[in-house]
This record gives C-alpha cells, structure tokens and sequence, in this order.
C-alpha cells in the first residue's frame, strides 16, 4: 500500500512529532499509553488500565506481554524513561507543557508507574493518548541518542508496522510486525510506503492515477475532481482543528490587539471558504472547534459559542481603525508554504486585506519542511508577523488549546500574555471533575475572542482519499495518533 504525504516528517522522534507529516507516520509504528479513539474518548493503549487515586496522580497499569519490534518486552521502565525525556533540557521536548507541572515520574510496581504533579493535572491523562504519550524502548533509546528518530536510525516501538528505510525526500518504508500484541489491530497490509510529494497538484494527480493509494489533507478544491474521477472516494470525518492566522511578532503592527481586529474585519472570511476550501468549511470565531465540547454538556456548549465576537467585513470600520491606531504604512511580513491551493488563498486574501486597510505586506514563500520549522524554531519565526496554521488538538478537550496559549507556553508563538485568562486556564485544568473544568474554561474562548493571539478564519472537516482498492479506515483526525492504517484492507 502507498500514502502520499506533503512533506518529509521533521523526526520520527515522539518528543518533536508535532505536526501532521510526523504524526501521521508515527501513529501507525508508535503507540502511546491511552489510546486515541475516533470520537475523540480514551481508552486503554500499552497501559492496559489508569486512575487517578489523588488529584496529582496519575497510576498507569503497563500491558504484560507486549513486544518492541527488536523483540524484546515492553516493561515499567521503558515507560518511565520514555516519559522522562519530555523532562530533560537536553532533549528539548516540544511536548515539554504537558509535563510542566510533573515532579517524579516512578516505577511503582513490577506492572505500574505512577506520575506525580505539583498540582492537579485534568488534561494530563488524555494527553497521554498523544506524542506525549509514546513509549520506546529504554535500551534502543540510550543506545541511538541523538540519532533516535531520523533518517538513518529509525525507532523501534510496538506499534503494527515497523520502520524499515527512510529515503529523506523520497519516501518512508514500513512493513507489518507479525508479533504485534492487539490481533484486532493487525495490519492488513504487508508493506506501507509513505510517497513524499511537496507538490499538491502532483499528489492530486497520482491520487486520480492510482500511483499511490490514498492520502490525507486533501485540497478542498480537488475534492469535486477526485471525487468525479472514478478512482475512489473522499471521505469527510471528524477534526479538531481550525485554520487561523497566527500572530507571531509582538514588536510588529499586530502586537496591537487593535490592529488584529482590524486584519480580520478586513477579510471576507464567507468569501475565503469558498475560495481557499471550494466551500468546505465553515466560518468560525472560537480557536476551538464545536467537536471538542461535545462532552462538555449542552449548557456549557452553547456558552462556549454564544455572545462571541463576530467581526463582520467591514473594510471602512476596519480602516478607521488603522488610522486611530496610527500605524498606516506599516509592514506585515505574511510567511506560506506551497502545501495546497488554501495556503495560497489564504495568503493573498490576508495580503489584499491589509493593503486594504492602509498597511503594507508582503508574502514569503518557504519550502514545506521550512513552513514546519516556524513552530518548532524561534529564529525561523524572527522576519514573519504572520502565518496560517490548521491547527489540531491532539486530545478531544478545549483545554488542549487554551492550555497553549497561557503565558511562556511553547506553542504561545506570539508571547501573547493575559494574566486573567492565565488564572481561568490554570483553575480550569487543576479542576478533576471534566464537566465542571470545561464549565469553568468557557470565559477563556471569550478572551481569545476579544484579543486575537491568533485569527480565527474558518472550522474545515477532515479530508481522506482512498482509492477503489482498498477500504477499511476512518477518515477522523484521530489518524494522528492511532494506528489508522492497520485497518485499512482489500475491498
């Protein structure tokens, strides 16, 4: 079986897997403590059960008689150095805030570990179910060090296929591991490549031809050609993410909240869905999409979404703003990435609307692997005021997001800081009792709302191609973290 993917992951280390072209990959060689499921729950993954015996522990039970692709058992410490990395400056984690508030992470029991925090965590447990979460083997970690993850060495975990080659730019090789521990689980296919097309008009093609066999993040503006092809067939499935414009330069025009309402009162955001997603989206307001609240009750739901913000096009009102604000002239960089038709759109729009209002932009056009280092480096982030994410939670809870734009996060691109939304997000996540943690996080969505770190465009669903061969998967964003492509078979 062939996949396409748009970009060369950036590691196949679990601790800097944070974007699509990683993940996707590492979901079906790697597993993660809880198990991510297509509804956006939680259940038991290589921790075959969990609780929470006291508000700053967390108690994981480690499956007995699960295999490393080297053979070897899965054991209590292998999770508890897995787990420890996320806590060493010298590894850098990008997963760091998820651990932020851990103190000791032990060995507890033949079987068990138990995670100690400084206070109450809520979040932490369905962060497990994540990159976060992946466990490795002890041994293969010490033995590879640094090159734990990249081209040449590869990981070995439990997952239902195994690394095999990575040619960089080219493509990722997996085959079937035949002593995978889940039988509900085991891989259909013998051997899956990964097809590395930075190209989108060339992934579209090779979809329709049958060169490879599907794909994920699908241009929206292919989904009528691909669809009327014959081929196979695009599938639309739950996401978390919504597509926003981060601000990310807080010495620029738009480190003024001001000048961030003004951006995105000039933008026809009704006009943008049609133009950068053929209309396969919707306009939003949150930085949380309606999918992450369903358990959060009816109540808190509808308050989550009621009496925001709507910030309609209004180009005169907007540019009346600029003029109060006094920064007519002024010059936003906007940084893209060749990736699909809606980076493009969504670039220009965001260009032609600040030149609407009086301020000066330019677009800067980077490869896709130079797109993905914007969230992960600083110094790529020094000459850009601007740039479009989908941005996915990587759990089914509003507080993934809120969560990372508190004051100092890593995520927080923009050093955007509020101490009253910080109180609001901390409060929420030392609350245990889920409906009550969601209740009290609602006054948060409403700060984002008012302040814009990041520009809220539009809520797209999530796209999966296959073709008329093959069958079996889930098109949910959970893909990210669950082993999708075991499921996928013959027709």
């Amino acid at each position: 079986m062939t996949w396409s993917t748009y970009a060369d992951p950036y590691s196949l280390d679990y601790a800097y897997a944070f974007d699509y072209a990683d993940n996707q990959v590492l979901a079906n060689v790697c597993e993660s403590l809880v198990r991510f499921n297509e509804d956006l729950t939680v259940s038991p993954g290589l921790a075959s059960g969990y609780e929470n015996p006291t508000p700053t522990t967390w108690v994981y039970t480690i499956r007995e008689g699960v295999k490393f692709h080297d053979g070897t058992t899965l054991t209590a410490d292998d999770v508890v150095a897995s787990m420890n990395r996320h806590l060493d400056p010298e590894i850098g984690s990008f997963w760091y805030s998820v651990y932020a508030d851990v103190v000791s992470i032990e060995k507890t029991g033949e079987h068990e570990v138990t995670v100690t925090s400084s206070v109450p965590n809520a979040l932490f447990n369905e962060a497990m179910s994540g990159s976060a979460g992946v466990i490795e083997s002890a041994a293969t970690l010490n033995k590879l060090g640094a090159d734990y993850g990249n081209s040449s060495a590869g990981v070995n975990c439990t997952g239902p296929f195994e690394f095999q080659e990575w040619k960089s730019g080219e493509r990722i090789s997996l085959t079937r591991f035949d002593e995978y521990w889940d039988p509900e689980l085991m891989a259909k296919a013998k051997q899956l490549d990964f097809v590395i097309m930075n190209d989108p008009a060339a992934r579209v093609n090779a979809l329709k031809s049958g060169e490879v066999d599907g794909g994920w993040l699908i241009p929206s503006n292919a989904v009528a050609d691909l669809n009327g092809s014959g081929a196979g067939q695009i599938y639309f499935g739950l996401n978390t993410a919504v597509n926003s414009l981060i601000a990310s330069n807080p010495e620029g025009p738009l480190g003024n909240p001001e000048v961030r309402k003004a951006l995105i009162m000039a933008i026809d955001r009704d006009a943008l869905v049609q133009a950068a997603e053929a209309g396969y989206a919707e306009r939003t307001n949150a930085l949380t999409t309606k999918s992450v609240w369903e358990n959060a009750g009816d109540d808190t739901k509808e308050a989550a979404f009621s009496d925001l913000v709507d910030y309609p096009y209004d180009v005169e009102a907007a540019t009346a703003i600029i003029k109060e604000q006094g920064v007519e002239g002024e010059e936003i960089t906007i940084t893209t990435a060749p990736m699909g038709n809606n980076f493009a759109v969504v670039a220009q729009a965001t260009a032609a609307a600040a030149e609407s209002i009086g301020l000066k932009a330019t677009i800067n056009t980077v490869t896709p692997n130079a797109y993905t280092a914007l969230f992960s480096d600083p110094e790529a982030r020094k000459a850009t005021d601007l740039f479009f994410t989908s941005w996915y939670l990587s759990t089914g809870n509003p507080l993934d997001m809120f969560s990372i734009l508190r004051t100092g996060d890593f995520s927080n691109y923009g050093g955007w800081s509020d101490p009253e939304y910080d109180t609001i997000v901390n409060d929420a996540l030392q609350t245990m009792d889920r409906t009550e943690g969601l209740a009290a996080s609602v006054p948060a969505q409403k700060i984002l709302n008012e302040q814009l770190p990041w520009l809220p465009l539009y809520e797209p669903p999530n796209l999966l191609w296959m073709n008329e061969r093959i069958t079996g998967t889930s098109p949910s964003i959970n893909y990210l973290y669950y082993p999708w492509a075991a499921r996928i078979g013959a027709k």
